[in-house]
């Protein structure tokens, strides 16, 4: 008792003593602080507005309260449940099938001894990750044109009609997820393969004298070293089920594709910017954030009650 009181906090006392004891390193911090804090918690005085009938001559204290008008509003359009729907469609196909491509990839370069071509396979798997998603939509259209592209050629060659894969339904969204699982993979395979890269090599030494072969060693070394990387990966990919990215579904997105290309952003887009209906925008997209932010805490206790690994 006496030692919990002359000790209250002996926690907080460490962890003032390291930051003194470093207090070099941790400066280094304050500008990236600074940029967080400026850019993405000062705005959210903002989040205000969906709950105001904003005006932006009133300014945002100046607008008048109308409460869950917006959200009311929101939930009763029946164009509102298909969005959300494709939403989730899309970021869950992106999520399942996206998902192992960099952990194939990342085994497989682990296996390569030849450092050249390990390297030469390496470079060419991340260059896509640099390309624009302006010009990954413009290659998307060239190669897929039923004019000139690479896809009338083969069309032709195997004596088929070419359909307009850009603008159908039913391509859309595997055109998504695929073109964007060739642009991300080699760039993703950066942290497995740091996870790969930590292992200790006498396993394998181990391994090879009990006479385990490649495939073996990959079974019973390699993946379970890396799943605590991947448990943490799907936490992290959960917190985003909502939040497609914009400019890449709006760039792909015609009239004839509409009802399946239709998200949450590029909605938000829409109602936010050409209709000017600010409050209505920010509530669709508090909304978003906040089954987003409900996700994440969930997968979370799930992967911390059934494995030892979690964020928190």
């Amino acid at each position: 008792m006496a030692r919990t009181e002359k000790m209250p906090y002996p926690h907080r006392k460490r962890t003032w003593l390291r930051v003194r004891q470093c207090w070099e390193l941790y400066l280094f911090l304050l500008p990236a602080i600074a940029l967080i804090f400026i850019f993405n918690y000062v705005p959210m005085y903002g989040i205000q507005i969906a709950f105001k009938n904003y005006k932006p001559v009133l300014g945002v204290w100046g607008s008048p309260w109308v409460g869950l008008k917006h959200f009311t509003r929101m939930f009763a359009l029946p164009k509102f449940k298909t969005i959300v729907g494709n939403t989730f469609i899309i970021s869950f196909m992106s999520i399942v099938l996206g998902f192992p491509f960099p952990i194939f990839l990342s085994l497989i370069l682990n296996q390569l001894r030849n450092e050249k071509y390990k390297r030469l396979i390496q470079t060419v798997t991340y260059m896509p990750h640099f390309i624009s998603t302006v010009v990954i939509v413009s290659m998307l259209t060239v190669f897929l044109s039923t004019k000139y592209g690479i896809y009338r050629y083969f069309c032709d060659v195997l004596g088929a009609e070419p359909v307009n894969l850009m603008g159908s339904k039913q391509w859309f969204r595997w055109l998504y997820v695929f073109s964007g699982i060739w642009q991300h993979t080699g760039w993703n395979t950066i942290i497995y393969l740091a996870a790969l890269s930590s292992i200790d090599v006498g396993l394998y030494e181990a391994a090879t004298i009990d006479g385990a072969n490649r495939w073996q060693r990959m079974v019973h070394i390699d993946i379970p070293s890396i799943v605590p990387t991947m448990i943490i990966l799907i936490i992290l990919d959960s917190g985003s089920v909502l939040s497609v990215g914009f400019e890449k579904i709006f760039l792909m997105q015609k009239s004839s594709n509409e009802a399946v290309s239709e998200v949450i952003s590029t909605y938000t887009y829409k109602m936010g910017l050409q209709s000017m209906q600010y409050s209505f925008s920010t509530a669709v997209n508090l909304m978003n954030t906040v089954v987003n932010f409900v996700m994440l805490f969930l997968v979370n206790f799930i992967a911390r009650r059934t494995s030892e690994y979690s964020l928190w």
